[in-house]
């Protein structure tokens, strides 16, 4: 997870899109000097910008299981802190199904791009809740392979790709490769209110195009392996497919689009 492939897609991701999402993040109407949780920080390339658009918060506080993405978060963000017109961020290590912070804590929790790597989802939305004070948002971007939509190209199809071979290596590790189209069902039997789901268009038109290619060029590099072990396709045919989707992004005719689900929810005002 913290090979140099998965911080090439972190940084693509939020590239892509910050644009987009800065938009919805401003709905939330928080405090001004809110407390944020960024969970499952990574690289902290969202918590620097979430830092950045929010510098009356309180604390910035990423956080992640893995001690070699914080310190990529610290290499990066520290500078970002330094020169004292950003929050102040703070990075840790934790588990997201048992934070240590007390109920009630933060005004906003992101959880982003961690639902399809999670074997009981339930269990972190759940401790985001809590963490949560009563009023409190949670914003959820929740990836969904089901709506990656490229054309075939020179003979491959890269929908077997997103439809097949990655649902499949899910499948094996107890994750859901399609959890976006069921995130906004479990916040709503969790309580939250005010529950919506909204959509980063991520394509062709919205999306630079090295950017888009950056993210699957990480992809392949990071996990062509991995889904060649769990599927019936040879690592050379899942290369073949990720590099037909290259295709198609460094091809000033083609369109792809990538439809990125974020579901928010409001934790109630009465709630404990």
């Amino acid at each position: 997870m913290a090979d140099p492939a998965m911080l090439r897609t972190l940084r693509f991701q939020a590239e892509a899109t910050w644009p987009q999402e800065s938009r919805l993040l401003a709905r939330y109407a928080l405090p001004a000097e809110a407390r944020l949780l960024d969970l499952g920080c990574g690289s902290g390339e969202f918590t620097r910008r979430l830092a950045g658009a929010f510098p009356g918060a309180e604390s910035v506080t990423g956080v992640d299981v893995l001690p070699e993405m914080l310190r990529a978060a610290e290499a990066l963000c520290g500078a970002a802190g330094a020169g004292g017109r950003m929050p102040r961020l703070v990075f840790e290590e934790g588990d997201a199904t048992a934070l240590r912070f007390p109920d009630g804590h933060f005004d906003l929790v992101a959880l982003r791009h961690l639902t399809q790597l999670l074997p009981d989802p339930e269990a972190v939305l759940r401790e985001c809740r809590r963490v949560l004070r009563p009023g409190g948002w949670l914003h959820v971007v929740s990836e969904d392979y089901g709506m990656l939509h490229f054309p075939p190209r020179d003979g491959a199809d890269p929908d077997r790709l997103w439809q097949l071979d990655v649902v499949s290596h899910t499948r094996l590790t107890g994750t859901d490769a399609r959890i976006g189209r069921r995130t906004l069902p479990m916040l709503r039997a969790l309580g939250f209110e005010h529950v919506s789901i909204q959509y980063l268009v991520l394509d062709t038109e919205r999306v630079p195009r090295e950017v888009l290619a950056g993210i699957i060029e990480a992809w392949r590099d990071g996990y062509a392996e991995v889904l060649a072990r769990s599927s019936d396709s040879s690592t050379s045919e899942v290369r073949g497919l990720f590099d037909a989707a290259l295709g198609t992004l460094r091809d000033p005719e083609g369109y792809a689009v990538w439809q990125l689900p974020v579901v928010a929810g409001r934790k109630p005002e009465d709630a404990r």
